[in-house]
C-alpha cells in the first residue's frame, strides 16, 4: 500500500472514530480513475453488534451506518481528504454488511486520481 493509501484509510478512519466512537480495525483503499474505493472490517462498536441482534436494529444501524455517513460528508468533507487527492469530493456511495461487521465506501472526486 502506498503513502496516499495510508493517509487516506487515517483520514476516513479518524472520521469514523469522531462520528461512532470507533474507527474500522482494518481499512484498505485503492484508487480506480476518480474513486476511491475504501473497504473497511471490524467496523461496528459494542453497543452496535447488541443492537443488531434483532433484524430491526440491523435496519437501524445500516442506516446509521450508510445514509448518516453520506449526510456527513455532504455537510462537511474531512480535513485533508481534498487536499490529499488534489481534487474536490463529489459524492459518496456506501454500504454496510452488517453479518460480516464490514463496509464499502466509494468516494467519487471531480479529476483523475494520479
Amino acid at each position: 500500500m502506498g503513502k496516499r493509501e495510508t493517509m487516506f484509510n487515517d483520514i476516513v478512519r479518524k472520521m469514523r472514530k469522531e462520528i461512532y466512537g470507533k474507527g474500522p480495525e482494518r481499512i484498505h483503499t485503492h484508487f480506480v480513475e476518480n474513486m476511491a474505493v475504501t473497504v473497511m472490517y471490524g467496523i461496528l462498536t459494542p453497543t452496535e453488534k447488541f443492537i443488531t441482534q434483532t433484524e430491526e436494529g440491523k435496519k437501524v444501524i445500516h442506516n446509521a451506518r450508510t445514509q448518516m455517513i453520506q449526510d456527513l460528508y455532504k455537510q462537511q468533507i474531512p480535513e485533508g481528504m481534498e487536499e490529499l487527492i488534489g481534487s474536490k469530493l463529489l459524492h459518496l456511495f456506501s454500504d454496510v454488511k452488517i453479518d460480516e461487521d464490514m463496509a464499502v465506501s466509494v468516494f467519487i472526486f471531480e479529476d483523475t486520481v494520479e
